[in-house]
């Protein structure tokens, strides 16, 4: 990946507008920035929340709060607490996350 065409700049998420995604059962909240064809975003789920799709897309992922139970299609489970990381490339192994206490994260796609 090459970033180009990107001026150095800050980001105080807190300014970015927040929007609401369901999931199979509870929310996720993202604020979202895109920079080129690179977008970056932090997300929250809420306690209890199941994504309603399996996700092709690849993804850098950073949890920095709660528990994120990350499942692959084939059946195997990871689970990243603050501070841990995945990373995955598009349309390799397709995923998707739940909690069962919430979770805080930094994802970069």
């Amino acid at each position: 990946m090459q970033m180009c065409a990107i001026p150095f700049g800050t980001t105080d998420w807190s300014n970015v507008e927040r929007t609401e995604h369901y999931g199979e059962r509870g929310l996720a909240y993202w604020r979202t920035q895109v920079f080129g064809n690179i977008r970056v975003r932090t997300v929250e789920y809420t306690p209890g929340y199941r994504a309603a799709h399996w996700c092709s897309k690849g993804h850098i992922l950073l949890c920095t709060h709660g528990e994120l139970h990350i499942e692959l299609q084939d059946g195997r489970v990871f689970t990243l607490r603050p501070g841990m990381s995945y990373q995955v490339a598009d349309d390799v192994e397709p995923h998707r996350s739940s909690t069962e206490v919430g979770a805080r994260l930094f994802i970069v796609d």
